[in-house]
């Protein structure tokens, strides 16, 4: 029974935004994912760090979430920045239900066990960075609303977080967000977001105690991160 994540699938099987045309990594990154998934078990855990499809709506995702109903075992999802179709909980488990989805389950002000670890988690945010009025206070604020709620609703267990957004890196903290972690004895923070040259911006190791693992797809070479045992 292993715990993995992943990050930053850009499917786009509905979409016509392929990854492909920026080059590099990303040349046949559909098969590359395909590939590098079939290690996930029926009985593991995967966690998928949003920006999954480029659809813009549920409807014009479907395809995209065929594809993950595919990979064996549950599937945790959290929001990314290009998740457009993300609307509600409620709506997205119809869906699920409509088109014989299983297995799929999302991370939104909630927590969900694994062994002995809480999986905790929410999109996180570019507040300091974006600097574009008052909608994105609005947003952030309700991002560590999310993420607290989370945190929370774990009670006494060891906790690992998940965000899309990097808390931290070269240049860049999110305090807010690094208060939060170090008040709830976080010692595990897995992000993504991060694309090819900015990988080199990412913060990876131990930082103030807590470990940090950057997960985006192409960072991995399109195989999912092995997080336990």
């Amino acid at each position: 029974m292993a715990l993995y994540a992943i990050g930053d699938l850009h499917l786009c099987l509905g979409a016509e935004k392929p990854m492909d045309i920026f080059g590099g990594a990303w040349v046949g990154y559909m098969d590359k994912l395909q590939q590098g998934l079939s290690v996930v078990k029926p009985e593991d855990t995967l966690v998928l760090l949003g920006d999954l499809s480029w659809a813009l709506e549920l409807s014009q995702a479907t395809a995209d979430f065929a594809w993950i109903n595919e990979i064996p075992g549950r599937k945790i999802i959290l929001k990314g920045n290009h998740d457009y179709w993300w609307s509600t909980a409620a709506k997205f488990y119809k869906f699920c239900e409509q088109n014989g989805f299983r297995d799929m389950f999302i991370l939104n002000n909630n927590h969900y066990e694994y062994a002995d670890f809480a999986i905790c988690g929410t999109r996180g945010w570019f507040f300091e960075e974006e600097k574009s009025g008052s909608h994105d206070e609005k947003v952030f604020r309700r991002e560590l609303i999310r993420l607290e709620a989370s945190l929370k609703s774990a009670g006494d267990k060891q906790k690992m977080v998940f965000l899309h957004y990097p808390p931290r890196y070269k240049g860049y903290e999110c305090g807010e967000i690094l208060d939060l972690l170090q008040k709830y004895e976080v010692r595990n923070c897995f992000y993504g977001h991060l694309h090819g040259a900015s990988h080199g911006l990412a913060m990876q190791g131990l930082w103030d105690g807590i470990d940090y693992r950057l997960v985006s797809a192409d960072k991995l070479e399109f195989q999912p991160f092995l997080v336990y045992p």
